[in-house]
Formats: C-alpha cells, sequence, structure tokens
C-alpha cells in the first residue's frame, strides 16, 4: 500500500466521527515500532516530523539551530524509513512536516517523500499568514500534498514553538482563512498547550472547535480542524521517571476524556509528541537501573552519562549522541544498542496503543480511501485548489 495524503485519513475521521491521534518521530526504530502498532490495531496512521526532528535525523545535534542542508537530509532519511515500513503496510500511513516555517521547509520535506505539511504562520499578521499559507498550498496540491495551516496562538514550548499567552481562534476568521487560502486543515488555539507542562487543570474549549466546524460548513467549505499541543502526559510516567532519578516539575497534560469528546466536536486530528518522550525515557532509566552494568557499557554508557547529566529533560534527542548510527538508520552493532533500541521501541508502543483506542481510530483503517497523491493533485485539479 503506498503512502497516502493526509486528507484522506482526516476524511474517514471525519466522516465517522472519531479522533485520529498523529505522533512525532524521531528515530528508526519509533518510526518501524509506530508503525506496527498501528498495523497490530487496524489504525490508520499519520507520523509527523518536526523541522528539529528533520534536523536530528539529518544527524545534526544541535537540532534546535539545524541548517536547511541538515533539515533536507534528514527530511529523506524519515521519509525512507516511512516508506520502508509503511510502502507495504496493511494500513494506510501519512508522513507529515508538523510546525514548518518556510516554504523552503516545506519544498524540502516534499522532496523527501512527505505526503503532507503544516506550515505555521501563526506568529504573523493575519494577512502575511494567509499569503504564506496560500503559497504553499498553491506549491504543495499539484504534488497532492496536504496542507494545514495554523490560526490562533499556543502557549508553550515545543521543538521551534514558543508563546508565553495563548490567542483563542476566531471562528470567522477561520472561515476567512479557509477561503483564502484553500488550506485542507486548520490547527486551531482552543486551550491547549504545547510541551510537557500544559497545567494541572488545562480546560479545553469545545464551543471553539464546534463553531469553526459549524461556520465552515454552512459556508459549504471542506476543512478539518487539528489540536495541537494535546499530549496527556500521562502521571504514572511522571512518577515512574521521578522514582528512577528524574526530576520533573509540574508536568501535566491534556486529560484524555476531553480529547476523546472534542472528536465529537470537530477535532479531526489530534497531535501527540510528549507522551512517546516520557515512555522511552522512562523505559530507558528502568534499563540501566535494573542492569546497572551497561552504566560502563562501552557502546551505551555515554547514554546513561548524558542522561543523568540532566534528570529534568526526557527528550531521547538529547542524550543518544553515541547511538547515531541506531537512532538514524537503525544500525545496531552490538547487543547493548539492540537493547536500547527496543526501550525505545517499547515506549512507542506504550505510549501510542491507548490512545489509538481511546480517540477511537482502531479497526478503522479500512474506513480510508486509498487515493494516492498523484491521484489527490487531479482533484486538487479539477476544484481548483
Amino acid at each position: 500500500m503506498a503512502l497516502v495524503p493526509m486528507r484522506a485519513i482526516l476524511e474517514a475521521a471525519d466522516r465517522y466521527r472519531y479522533g485520529q491521534a498523529a505522533f512525532n518521530m524521531n528515530s528508526f526504530g519509533q518510526i518501524e515500532s509506530a508503525i506496527r502498532i498501528h498495523e497490530l490495531l487496524g489504525s490508520p496512521a499519520i507520523l509527523q516530523g518536526a523541522e528539529a526532528s528533520n534536523a536530528f535525523m539529518g544527524g545534526e545535534l544541535d537540532f534546535m539551530h539545524g541548517s536547511a542542508e541538515g533539515k533536507r537530509k534528514g527530511a529523506k532519511n524519515i521519509g525512507d524509513i516511512v516508506k520502508k515500513f509503511g510502502a507495504d503496510s496493511t494500513i494506510p500511513v501519512a508522513l507529515h512536516l508538523d510546525h514548518g516555517k518556510t516554504l523552503e521547509s516545506v519544498k524540502a520535506c516534499i522532496d523527501g517523500g512527505y505526503t503532507s505539511v503544516m506550515i505555521d504562520g501563526s506568529s504573523l499578521p493575519y494577512e502575511d499568514n494567509v499569503a504564506l499559507t496560500r503559497e504553499v498550498v498553491k506549491y504543495a496540491h499539484p504534488y497532492g500534498v496536504t496542507v494545514e495551516g495554523e490560526l490562533g496562538v499556543l502557549a508553550g514550548v515545543e521543538d521551534h514553538v514558543f508563546s508565553a499567552t495563548s490567542t483563542y481562534t476566531n471562528p470567522l476568521q477561520a472561515v476567512d482563512f479557509f477561503k483564502k487560502t484553500g488550506c485542507d486543515a486548520l490547527a486551531i488555539s482552543y486551550g491547549t498547550c504545547h510541551g510537557p507542562n500544559k497545567g494541572k487543570d488545562a480546560k479545553i474549549r469545545n464551543e471553539i472547535a464546534i463553531a469553526i466546524k459549524e461556520c465552515i460548513q454552512h459556508e459549504g467549505i471542506t476543512g478539518y480542524l487539528v489540536s495541537h499541543g494535546s499530549s496527556t502526559v500521562p502521571q504514572v510516567y511522571v512518577e515512574q521517571i521521578n522514582a528512577l532519578g528524574g526530576k520533573l516539575v509540574d508536568a501535566f497534560g491534556i486529560d484524555v476524556a476531553q480529547l476523546v469528546e472534542v472528536a465529537k466536536c470537530g477535532i479531526n486530528k489530534i497531535n501527540v509528541d510528549t507522551d512517546i518522550r516520557l515512555a522511552c525515557t522512562r523505559n530507558v532509566m528502568r534499563l540501566f537501573t535494573k542492569y546497572p552494568e551497561l552504566k560502563n557499557s562501552p557502546s551505551i554508557g555515554a547514554v546513561y552519562e548524558a542522561m543523568a547529566a540532566n534528570p529534568k529533560n526526557v527528550d531521547p534527542r538529547n542524550y543518544v549522541a553515541s547511538v547515531m548510527d541506531a537512532i538514524l538508520y537503525g544500525q545496531e552493532k552490538d547487543e547493548d544498542v539492540s537493547r536500547l533500541m527496543q526501550c525505545m521501541r517499547d515506549g512507542v508502543v506504550d505510549a501510542c496503543a491507548p490512545l489509538l483506542v481511546q480517540f477511537g481510530s482502531f479497526r478503522k483503517a479500512h474506513l480510508v480511501e486509498l487515493v494516492t497523491c498523484e491521484q489527490m493533485a487531479e482533484r486538487y485539479q479539477k476544484a481548483g485548489i
């Protein structure tokens, strides 16, 4: 089965009123494991790479300041891995750029095999956001590639996204945005927050999503809504990490029950990143605790040292520099590296599986139309978008 444009997966989620999780990926093993668990549960899959992810998967350890060449290399690497495990999969798989900032980033990802891209102009003046998003639509749609925009600002910190405060999305402006840009999907601000510190009692304003969906339907617009900053940050992960020596403080996510409800209120795609980071880090910490001799392993001892040096950070990208061949290409040179990589794969399963069931996408893969990007490009052309 060829990879599909994300729009096909969102169409099914919208039609059958379930939530489709979209998971951020940062290694060969994570991608492999994510596709396998989606297959096992019969769920469509949306896998995501952010600009920082692309830089990291291009081999740049200072991924927050990644070069254009590194991002291009990483986008192709991620695309190749997703094709390796997804091209002949039993489920539809889409590969999506999360929080792309420039047309150049979009082009690199499309060249690398991404079937969907997000252009985030939410920090720009409204008309500039519209212009940038429209430019990306005009470039991506001839390739059959889905385009997601963003309107409204989410607070929090995550990769290239930084904001101290939120600005809720105006439903009427959302209608105008869809009309002027021709984008397929829109990330809205309605109470979620980037990063692991969303606040203990974060509340989603469902009425914003409902109003936007009602308004675009009234105007005859076909568009899909996206919930960013929606990691659930399971407290059991936080407690287990801290018990193993971590120092996470005020780490709270969005309550799963709220996310289940928003899928009934017009939200079609729910982005999750932090949960996977937590699960993978928890597993790696357990490995070194159970087998303390591995702390001195010639191949993975440096991983332990990097983790111990920064117990507040749970992003695996910050402690795997010594095993990059395994991270980037799946090259596990010895048993110790294989055990470490298995921790990562198991973490993905642990974090993803419950959400696929709870959001409702499990056993829904057969509902997705298996349209290719080439076929989608023809539909965009006929529709004039």
